[in-house]
């Protein structure tokens, strides 16, 4: 690398193999910002900026989206989960792919057979059958979830309108009257074998307790609820989008509103208590089977990974305020 102290934006696309127009991105962004500027507002980039935008080309070509890349370098995300969760992303890709040749390999056998008839709506009618016997429609779906809830009296004993609550997220995002791509089909049939699993079913028990313990003092309709949640989980995705700290006032807010979501009436006398008692759980609550139930959601619809990243925010900021009532 040169040994010059200030590089140009120029200088720094060419010795990182970048572009001008990709690096003034991740400056408009936020990833990187030059260290100096000249006194007529063009961008300087030191040593230190062109290791850190080598680092981005290299992520970036290992196919890492934005959001990761700006966890890593922050030190919210550690070098070995990026890799783990990299390394998954493009083993369902593979499969992925995968899949769509296994389909295209049956559907040019069967026209290799069938080619003497000429009739293409027949060969296209072929493969479409063989995608339908792969994807499950939005009432397949519903029909499958609903036998697993029976089977597994998760919801024994719940009034049908906390039923639907319990239910309200996953059927809005995951059970969308949409034709499932590929990938999300894999997803899909990972997350049928999840629901059918009575360990993740017992995790599921476990990190809902709240909700069932609330649903039998409520302060508030089960409808009311599912609107309170939808607009915790609308301003935390502000939150993100604006990029506020989770020791910000807002965030602690939202945080504070997510915790409290789950209290009874009976529960309320000692606000410091339940928060310390309700935060702990929910936070000790989540398993590995959890997430990877989430991911695979927001693979099958990437709004749902936008309420995982509104909750994980929130999570970050439950754990700050308990270190702070425990040095009190």
């Amino acid at each position: 690398m040169p040994s010059k102290d200030t590089y140009s934006i120029g200088e720094a696309a060419k010795i990182v193999g970048s572009t001008v127009k990709t690096i003034r991105y991740y400056d408009e962004i936020g990833l990187i910002k030059p260290s100096l500027h000249t006194e007529g507002g063009h961008r300087l980039y030191i040593a230190k900026d062109l290791w850190r935008l080598e680092l981005i080309s290299t992520l970036r070509f290992l196919n890492f989206e934005i959001p990761d890349i700006r966890k890593l370098m922050s030190g919210e995300m550690g070098m070995d989960q990026a890799l783990g969760l990299q390394i998954e992303a493009l083993e369902t890709q593979v499969n992925t792919l995968n899949a769509m040749l296994s389909i295209l390999h049956q559907a040019k056998q069967h026209e290799t057979e069938t080619q003497a008839s000429g009739d293409t709506r027949q060969s296209l009618g072929y493969v479409s059958s063989l995608v339908e016997s792969l994807t499950a429609n939005a009432e397949r779906r519903k029909q499958f979830v609903s036998a697993k809830m029976d089977e597994s009296r998760l919801l024994e004993g719940i009034p049908q309108e906390w039923r639907d609550s319990f239910l309200h997220f996953f059927n809005k995002y995951i059970m969308k009257d949409t034709k499932l791509s590929a990938q999300q089909t894999l997803a899909w049939n990972e997350l049928q074998k999840m629901i059918g699993d009575p360990e993740y079913l017992a995790d599921l028990a476990r990190c809902e307790h709240p909700f069932f313990t609330m649903v039998h003092h409520p302060q508030v309709q089960a409808e009311t609820w599912v609107k309170k949640m939808e607009q915790i989980h609308v301003r935390a995705s502000e939150a993100l989008k604006k990029q506020w700290p989770a020791d910000s006032p807002a965030v602690q807010a939202i945080m504070w509103d997510y915790v409290f979501i789950y209290a009874g009436t009976e529960q309320i006398d000692d606000n410091e208590a339940f928060f310390q008692k309700q935060a702990r759980y929910m936070l000790d609550s989540v398993t590995e089977r959890i997430v990877r139930f989430n991911k695979l959601c927001a693979s099958v619809n990437p709004e749902w990974g936008q309420i995982v990243e509104g909750v994980t925010l929130l999570q970050r900021a439950m754990i700050l305020r308990l270190e702070q009532l425990d040095q009190l």
